[in-house]
C-alpha cells in the first residue's frame, strides 16, 4: 500500500499465540504487523477464496456420503447375513441327548476358540471379508456358481 492510501484504524483483541506468530512472520518478511493482517485479510475475504471453502467442503461432503452409503449397505448385508445364519442354525440344529451334552459343550468351546482365531487373524489383514465375498461374485458372475459349488445343470438354473 502507498502511504497516501487511506485506511481505517481497528483495534483488535487477537490470542497470545496468534499475537506471537504474527510478530515471527512480520519480522521474518521484514514488514510491519499491519501489512501481514491485510494480506491475510486480502485472501480470506476473496471471492474466490469462499468459493475455494465452498468447493473443499463440498468435496468433504461428497466423500463422507459416499463413506456413509458404504457404511450402511456393509451394515444391511451383516444383518442379512446374521439372519440367514440364525434361520440356518435353527433349521440344522438337532437336539443333543443329555449324555453327549458336555462333549458337544466341549466341541463348541473349541470351535468358538477356532472362530476367534481366525477372525484376528482376518482383522490385522485389513481385508473385509464382506467385499471378498462382493468381489468374487462379481468376478464369478451371476451364471458362475462361487469356487467349490457344482455348476447347475440345464433343469437348474435360476433355481
Amino acid at each position: 500500500m502507498s502511504l497516501g492510501t487511506r485506511r481505517t484504524r481497528l483495534n483488535i483483541f487477537i490470542e497470545p499465540d496468534h499475537a506471537r506468530r504474527l510478530n515471527d512472520i512480520a519480522a521474518h518478511r521484514g514488514v510491519s504487523k499491519s501489512a501481514v493482517i491485510a494480506a491475510a485479510l486480502s485472501v480470506y475475504l476473496a471471492p474466490d477464496a469462499a468459493e475455494q471453502r465452498e468447493a473443499a467442503f463440498t468435496k468433504r461432503l461428497d466423500r463422507l456420503s459416499r463413506q456413509f452409503d458404504r457404511l450402511e449397505r456393509d451394515q444391511g448385508i451383516l444383518i442379512e447375513t446374521v439372519a440367514l445364519f440364525v434361520r440356518h442354525y435353527l433349521t440344522l440344529a438337532l437336539p443333543v441327548p443329555e449324555h453327549q451334552q458336555e462333549a458337544v459343550r466341549a466341541q463348541g468351546r473349541a470351535r468358538y476358540a477356532q472362530f476367534v482365531e481366525q477372525l484376528a487373524r482376518h482383522v490385522q489383514r485389513g481385508r473385509s471379508l464382506v467385499r471378498e465375498v462382493q468381489e468374487e461374485s462379481s468376478v464369478n458372475g451371476p451364471e458362475t456358481p462361487p469356487s467349490g459349488m457344482p455348476a447347475p445343470t440345464e433343469g437348474e438354473e435360476g433355481a
